[in-house]
């Protein structure tokens, strides 16, 4: 499953991060990493862009960015 595929309101934590070079780079620097929890707060009516709370502050994601990150639920939220 990844990012793309989420609904508003899901928390889910990132297992990892496909792509190459300067795309993983762009993703990890937005503090997007392995491990972390996030929180899909809304999804654009054409799906594009995703937004999500990570680390405590809001991100607007682009479908073809959030193709890249694998998550699974979080079964306890």
């Amino acid at each position: 499953m990844t990012l793309k595929d989420t609904q508003p309101g899901e928390k889910v934590k990132i297992v990892k991060l496909n792509g190459e070079g300067a795309t993983k780079r762009r993703i990890m620097d937005m503090g997007i990493t392995k491990g972390i929890e996030i929180f899909v707060r809304k999804v654009a009516p054409l799906g594009d862009p995703i937004e999500v709370t990570v680390r405590g502050y809001e991100l607007s994601v682009r479908k073809a960015d959030a193709q890249l990150i694998e998550v699974e639920k979080n079964m306890q939220g």
